[in-house]
């Protein structure tokens, strides 16, 4: 049976491979983004829908409602990113901006986009977490251990009518926009070199994992985080 999957943040990066996974089976495959531009090019060069939507702005999802079927098997909350790179020049003020602009980015557009879509969902959400979730780095880490702790409520909610809630956590990935140019060569043989296999991460690694939660094989896998990172951070 073909499936209608969801994949916010979805024309770049993490996201634009997901949906590439899921396309490959043939899935039905919505893409949103704010780059109207960037979204209308990775939507017809994968050959599936995308639909314009700020993930934090509840008047957009709201206009994304209107534009999906009223099924919707797979829900991939990948839109987010760090919006804080050091200290603010705008003392608390802007400090205060920069936490909230993460959480809106990391935390509350998982929260808002799996509430709206929650009584259309039938089989699995799965939401882009981080390494720094667990290790703490700021604004960023906070948001994204939050919705770690978040992914459990979705979970409780949503399991028992049989759909999974869960988190993929990926270390360093090549190929995505997160460090906005900011990645040095420096700091990315110190990347390199914390992991266990001694590889970069790539955008096809974190697709894959999330493909496999949204399988009939993850079907008893819900309210965790798995963290996909070569071995740089291991749990137990």
């Amino acid at each position: 049976m073909t499936r209608t999957i969801v994949v916010t943040g979805g024309a770049t990066g993490i996201g634009r491979a997901t949906a590439e996974r899921f396309r490959a089976d043939g899935d039905e495959v919505v893409i949103t983004g704010r780059r109207e531009d960037v979204l209308a090019k990775t939507a017809a060069d994968l050959g599936v829908r995308g639909v314009v939507c700020d993930a934090t702005d509840p008047a957009q999802i709201g206009r994304l409602l209107d534009a999906l079927p009223d099924r919707i098997d797979v829900l991939v909350n990948n839109a987010g990113g760090n919006t804080d790179f050091g200290a603010p020049e705008g003392g608390l003020e802007q400090l205060k901006a920069n936490w909230l602009a993460n959480l809106d980015a990391n935390l509350l557009s998982a929260v808002l986009t799996t509430t709206a879509l929650a009584p259309r969902l039938t089989t699995a959400v799965v939401h882009l977490g981080s390494i720094a979730g667990a290790r703490g780095a700021g604004s960023y880490g906070a948001s994204k251990a939050a919705l770690a702790m978040w992914n459990v409520d979705a979970a409780t909610e949503l399991g028992p009518r049989g759909i999974t809630s869960n988190v993929v956590a990926p270390g360093f990935t090549a190929e995505t926009e997160f460090f906005q140019g900011r990645m040095t060569t420096e700091r990315r043989q110190t990347l390199l070199e914390a992991t266990m296999t001694k590889r970069e991460g790539e955008v096809e690694d974190i697709a894959a994992t999330i493909h496999f939660l949204a399988s009939p094989a993850a079907r008893h896998l819900t309210g965790q985080v798995l963290h996909v990172n070569g071995g740089a951070l291991s749990t137990r």
